[in-house]
């Protein structure tokens, strides 16, 4: 199996090509001695119903899984909460306002961006938005939906984490009823 820093050739911090596997997760410079640990990357996923129930999909409109269904989310910027990121991603994605967020659960993931596979922690939300008929499909979604919970399938997300997202939510959504 290829080491996940297999394309970090050298060293971030003095440049040397003297960069070498320390462990599993690591590489480690054999000039300055820096250890660089391979960790995950935070995501969001937003879980957001409207009055009657029904789901906001979106439809991919980039690659990984271009065409497939996605919830909106994204990665989390540094220097933002979980809860500012998510609430960043569904205007950026939506055009919708946040009014209430309450996490859920986390899923590990991985994400192929140009051509570099990317570790992520996707943390799941249920999101309240600020009622508004102004849904749009904007960044990188190529559509935007309200799609009733019988009517979704989990197989038509394309994202490994967020197709068992969506499986835990209609189970638990199931229970509810």
């Amino acid at each position: 199996m290829q080491h996940p820093l297999d394309k970090f050739s050298f060293c971030p911090v003095c440049g040397s090509a003297n960069f070498h596997v320390h462990d599993e997760k690591a590489k480690q410079c054999a000039d300055c001695h820096f250890i660089y640990y391979f960790n995950s990357c935070a995501a969001t996923v937003a879980f957001i119903q409207n009055t009657t129930g029904e789901l906001l999909v979106c439809r991919r409109g980039k690659n990984p899984a271009k065409g497939t269904l996605d919830l909106p989310g994204g990665f989390i910027d540094m220097h933002e909460t979980a809860e500012e990121g998510i609430a960043r991603e569904i205007k950026e994605e939506t055009g919708l306002d946040i009014l209430r967020v309450r996490y859920l659960f986390s899923l590990p993931n991985t994400y192929l961006y140009s051509d570099f596979l990317v570790h992520t922690l996707d943390l799941f939300f249920l999101c309240e938005i600020i009622p508004t008929n102004k849904l749009s499909a904007n960044d990188d979604v190529a559509e935007t939906f309200w799609l009733p919970l019988q009517e979704i399938h989990p197989e038509d997300f394309g994202l490994d984490s967020v197709r068992k997202g969506v499986e835990m939510f209609l189970k638990n959504s199931a229970i509810r009823k």
